[in-house]
């Protein structure tokens, strides 16, 4: 006996099954009409604002990108001009390398500028131009936008050029935060810290900073040896290998 599909039994159920039907896609009709309408009622509302903000951020980072690719160019091309400037002082040109200092020193980025003032109170110091030299110093020693670094070593070489002007305990002020173990600036610094304790007839004071300067790796030897026969003339035991000094002394 063949088989046959699964029908409604009568017309009645095939109208209620259509209806059913038309039901479904009529609710789904509606709901999609009310779901583009909500979604263009927003779009009025908040598609201009979003718009404008979207727009906006794009238009910043693609200024900032701009602007940190401009200045990356800019210190490559003042790098350059600063080791050209070193170049010229080599060869004995000091006219060409005061001129590119000169440009260097009035548009330089913070870092460039900071460094072509710093060969530029140097030059001025071997000139024996040392109130020059000083100021010099002294300005990028004050310039917050300098690195560090460089605000650190202008501030040794101001007071080192000034010592005998300052009173003893503005020195101390202005060195002793630099005169420490670990410092770059230790060895230098410290002298300078531990001499004008001496000015101030603290040799308590100035013989255990000579002693450790003197001990210190990292000091420059000249400064080290310097360092150690101040402590010992001051009766501070500077030497921790007698053999290595034996050899220096060698």
């Amino acid at each position: 006996m063949a088989l046959r599909p699964n029908r409604p039994q009568n017309r009645s159920e095939q109208l209620a099954a259509a209806r059913a039907a038309q039901g479904d896609v009529f609710a789904r009709e509606v709901d999609d009409a009310l779901r583009q309408d909500e979604a263009f009622h927003a779009l009025r509302k908040w598609g201009i604002p979003v718009g404008a903000a979207v727009v906006l951020a794009l238009a910043g980072l693609g200024g900032w990108l701009w602007y940190s690719n401009h200045q990356d160019t800019v210190r490559g091309r003042q790098g350059e001009q600063l080791t050209q400037a070193l170049d010229y002082a080599d060869a004995g040109n000091p006219k060409a390398e005061q001129a590119l200092l000169d440009t260097l020193a009035k548009d330089g980025t913070p870092g460039n500028r900071a460094a072509a003032q710093l060969l530029q109170a140097g030059l001025a110091q071997e000139a024996g131009k040392a109130d020059q030299a000083a100021k010099t110093f002294a300005a990028v020693a004050a310039d917050s936008s300098a690195p560090q670094a460089y605000r650190d070593a202008a501030t040794v070489r101001e007071v080192a050029l000034n010592f005998d002007k300052l009173p003893p305990q503005q020195v101390i002020d202005r060195l002793k935060p630099l005169a420490v173990p670990g410092n770059a600036w230790f060895g230098s610094a410290g002298e300078l810290v531990g001499l004008a304790y001496l000015k101030q007839g603290h040799a308590d004071l100035a013989g255990p900073l000579f002693a450790a300067i003197a001990k210190d790796k990292d000091v420059p030897d000249t400064i080290k040896r310097r360092a150690r026969q101040v402590a010992g003339s001051l009766g501070v035991d500077a030497v921790d290998d007698v053999a290595a000094v034996v050899g220096q002394a060698q």
